[in-house]
């Protein structure tokens, strides 16, 4: 795909289609890669995102109860000294 690099005030720039936003889920930030002679644009990601809504969820389901013991019956810590 071809596009033209356009001026934005003392800068230059490119546009991207509503459709290439829309496809590559692009909506305020892009990540730029430089990688041996090439420009890479990639959609900024935020990991864990929404993570805090799913635990307070969870936590009001219930299902954020211990599937194993932290600390089982015939565990000591003297071998920790």
């Amino acid at each position: 795909m071809e596009i033209p690099v356009i001026n934005i005030g003392n800068s230059k720039g490119i546009r991207l289609s509503k459709a290439i936003l829309e496809q590559y889920n692009i909506n305020d930030t892009l990540e730029l890669i430089l990688e041996k002679g090439r420009i890479i644009l990639k959609p900024k990601s935020v990991p864990r995102k929404g993570w805090e809504k799913s635990f307070k969820q969870m936590h009001a389901n219930g299902d954020d109860k211990l599937l194993i013991d932290d600390v089982f019956d015939d565990e000591t810590f003297e071998e920790w000294k």
